[in-house]
């Protein structure tokens, strides 16, 4: 990555943490469990389309997050995301060859020293809990033996960018300056257990975090 590229990225990642700032009554535990330096994974789970940007801003450092290919090539964002470096994700089924160029584009990232977000469980979740993460993890692990920081998030469920009460984006926002809680918690070493064992360990971890921030957000009601 460029110098020029980094910079940006500082910039927007900026810009996204004042964004949501003013969006969110947002509060964010345990952000320096992300290493000031080298590589590292994050992995979340998943409530709205803005669960990325509210990472973005709360994270230390500029995050290249993993995001669907139909919305990555969005006519009105896509230059957005190609500005904040995003790593579009496709299906083989869909596309030959797709998810192992998305593989090699994050191995690339990590071997520059940066930072990756991912959702393991690969959609929007659809009644607002943690669903089973997905095979995907491993196989980026096995590339790159990196530091992986579990994060849960809570305060979303409900918002017009998640599913609740029909599709995201889909019905007129009805909340402003929502509570959100984000934690993150302590990096975990790459595990010498089978790849499910490895996926359910991370899960359970998110899981626990998720819990948390749930109780923050009730504690501040």
């Amino acid at each position: 990555m460029s110098g020029w590229d980094n910079a940006a990225r500082q910039v927007l990642r900026w810009l996204i943490f004042i964004s949501m700032r003013l969006c969110y009554r947002l509060q964010v535990h345990g952000c320096h469990h992300i290493p000031k330096h080298g590589a590292a994974l994050v992995v979340c789970n998943h409530v709205s389309f803005m669960d990325a940007l509210v990472l973005g801003g709360a994270s230390p450092r500029p995050l290249r997050f993993v995001m669907d290919q139909p919305i990555f090539d969005s006519p009105w964002l896509k230059w957005w995301f190609q500005l904040v470096g995003a790593i579009p994700i496709e299906s083989d089924r869909r596309s030959p060859g797709a998810l192992r160029r998305a593989l090699d584009d994050v191995s690339a990232a990590l071997r520059q020293g940066q930072v990756v977000m991912v959702f393991p469980e690969g959609r929007l979740t659809p009644d607002g809990e943690i669903h089973a993460f997905r095979r995907g993890l491993e196989t980026i692990l096995a590339r790159d033996d990196v530091p992986v920081i579990p994060a849960g998030l809570a305060g979303l469920w409900g918002s017009w960018t998640s599913h609740h009460g029909g599709k995201a984006l889909k019905k007129y926002p009805k909340r402003f300056r929502a509570p959100v809680s984000l934690h993150f918690g302590p990096p975990l070493n790459r595990l010498d257990a089978d790849d499910m064992a490895l996926r359910r360990f991370l899960e359970a971890r998110v899981r626990a975090l998720k819990a948390v921030a749930d109780q923050d957000l009730a504690n501040r009601h």
